[in-house]
């Protein structure tokens, strides 16, 4: 079961507590990419200038991943600076260099109109929505926002919204697409607004999963709390919500059939992802798990968690 991610491929200037890197490969779409071909094949579309060279395409292409969408276009790649200076939990932007991302317009090759799962990552919800009305036949959508289209952005953003199976967000972003600082009231406005379910990201504190009346699990379906794994060393959290986003919708599709068990277990193999993505610098773990390493990791939440009596 294809995913077809639509979003950034950049490069990112990082420094935290660990140390500094310039120029590594990031970007949502990267990120989530990554993380989700360990459980399903995964097509990306995306736009990349002259500087992103072969080397930097062979790190998606040895997860297998079907790089035919990415365009290449005249111009540098989208490059972000962040530092997280004296703490992890939230990085402080030093420059922004959209670059060729300027001007993207997603295209979609005629090979992926038969993918079944659609991912929207943080890009123009413009973008978003015009994907996905390209995209009628797809088994199920799920989105990424920011509070950038939040803010100054919400008219395009409600469409997008209204067309989502899963939104995933932070709480941050919760709050501020609601206006509530309630994080129960906030999952109801923003579920309001369209989405079928929400799952809303709490970095290492886990994530928490909300469900509308249209949802697969129903109206009277509670919300599902799933932890963070404890890490004895953050070096870099930059790609941890895609690569969570990556790790749940991932597993989704690589299931026969949406269920309350499997959306729960999705959350789990999130948090794996995410915890994965932090132990080194830009993509670099991601790019050498094992699928054996990720099932030990799965395996030591269900028993801190004691997932098993959840679903």
């Amino acid at each position: 079961m294809a995913i077809l991610v639509v979003g950034s491929v950049a490069f990112d200037s990082i420094e935290t507590p660990h140390g500094k890197v310039d120029h590594c490969l990031g970007g949502a779409a990267t990120y989530f990419a990554l993380a989700a071909s360990y459980f399903t094949d995964v097509r990306v579309i995306a736009v990349v200038g002259e500087d992103f060279l072969p080397k930097h395409e062979a790190v998606l292409k040895a997860r297998r991943i079907d790089t035919a969408g990415i365009e290449r276009a005249s111009g540098l790649t989208f490059h972000w600076t962040g530092s997280y200076a004296g703490t992890l939990s939230e990085a402080k932007t030093l420059g922004t260099d959209l670059n060729v991302f300027e001007r993207f317009e997603p295209k979609i090759p005629e090979a992926y109109a038969d993918s079944e799962y659609l991912f929207l990552a943080n890009i123009d919800p413009v973008l978003q929505a015009r994907v996905r009305s390209h995209m009628p036949t797809v088994r199920m959508v799920c989105g990424d926002t920011m509070n950038y289209w939040i803010k100054d952005h919400g008219a395009n953003l409600a469409v997008v919204l209204r067309n989502l199976d899963v939104l995933l967000i932070n709480d941050v972003e919760a709050r501020m697409l609601s206006g509530e600082t309630n994080p129960v009231r906030a999952a109801e406005k923003v579920l309001a607004m369209g989405p079928k379910s929400l799952v809303v990201k709490h970095g290492e504190f886990g994530a928490t999963g909300f469900f509308g009346d249209r949802s697969f699990a129903g109206a009277t379906s509670r919300p599902f709390r799933a932890p963070a794994l404890p890490l004895a060393e953050v070096v870099d959290p930059t790609g941890a919500g895609d690569s969570f986003a990556g790790g749940f919708y991932g597993y989704i599709a690589s299931q026969p059939e949406l269920t309350p068990a499997v959306f729960r277990r999705a959350m789990f193999y999130g948090g794996v992802m995410g915890s994965f993505a932090c132990e080194r610098f830009g993509t670099e773990r991601l790019q050498a798990v094992t699928r054996d390493e990720i099932e030990a990791r799965f395996a030591l939440f269900r028993e801190i968690s004691h997932l098993d009596s959840a679903v």
